[in-house]
């Protein structure tokens, strides 16, 4: 009778060992529902090797994962994301970088002047202007390619930066330098602006006529000064004649020659 019972102990003993590779390639169910393949031996008796994209996937998740630090918390999100509504709320020329409104068609009570699509412009590129100022939309884009290409990096430096433009003139209808008998000027188009000074974060003001000469502004200014033509169809400044000593004139005028700059 004990040699019965221990030829069916080892028997079965047996049928577990055969069944036990099948049970090993079961997956083993993780909770949530994943399911976690177990390691087997090759013939060699070695681990085998991982699948490719194996360790990329395994960095990406698990414990890794859990100790990876959120780059971007949901606040700060939140808060980019009503920064953006707002900017494009107030977004002039389809360019969010040139906050004021959309004013439409402006008429001229002399022949010539007057601005077909006007916007009045607030800021541009986070720089504020002293007062809003009427213009076209290829404009205000021009002041803009100036003050990221030239102003803002001139005086990044200076003062914590440029936080504002001083306007001196935008639209008006009028004649040059408001000489009788001349042609009508560009700021009676649309197509012009005036800038007496520049603010600075620190409350630091950088004034055109009196900072053409002085040594601590006159490079930044003539610097400037000299970058606008480009951006710009016409630059004036101090040294164009007695109507321009006290600011910078631009306007997007093109002429056959090529920009007129002095």
């Amino acid at each position: 009778m004990r040699g019965l019972l221990l030829g069916l102990a080892f028997f079965g003993a047996e049928a577990a060992l055969a069944a036990a590779p099948e049970l090993s390639q079961r997956p083993v169910p993780r909770p949530g529902g994943a399911l976690v393949q177990p390691l087997t031996l090759d013939p060699s008796g070695s681990l085998p090797a991982p699948a490719p994209g194996a360790e990329r996937q395994a960095g990406q998740g698990g414990l890794a994962a859990s100790l990876r630090p959120s780059l971007r918390p949901r606040r700060l999100m939140e808060a980019a994301r009503e920064r953006q509504v707002l900017r494009a709320r107030g977004a002039v020329c389809g360019d969010p970088d040139i906050q004021g409104e959309v004013v439409g068609r402006v008429a001229g009570r002399i022949r010539g002047c007057g601005i077909e699509r006007a916007v009045k412009v607030r800021s541009v590129s986070d720089v504020t202007l002293s007062q809003a100022a009427l213009m076209d939309c290829r404009t205000a884009a021009a002041l803009k390619g100036w003050l990221e290409g030239s102003a803002k990096p001139t005086l990044a430096r200076i003062g914590g930066g440029l936080s504002q433009l001083r306007v001196a003139a935008h639209y008006v209808c009028r004649t040059r330098n408001h000489q009788a008998g001349a042609k009508i000027s560009e700021h009676g188009k649309g197509r012009a602006i005036d800038i007496s000074g520049f603010r600075l974060r620190n409350g630091t003001e950088i004034d055109v006529l009196r900072g053409w000469h002085h040594p601590g502004t006159a490079k930044h200014l003539r610097r400037m000064h000299r970058q606008a033509c480009g951006p710009f169809g016409t630059v004036l400044g101090p040294e164009a004649d007695r109507f321009h000593r006290d600011h910078f004139h631009f306007d997007t005028a093109r002429y056959r020659s090529g920009g007129y700059c002095r």
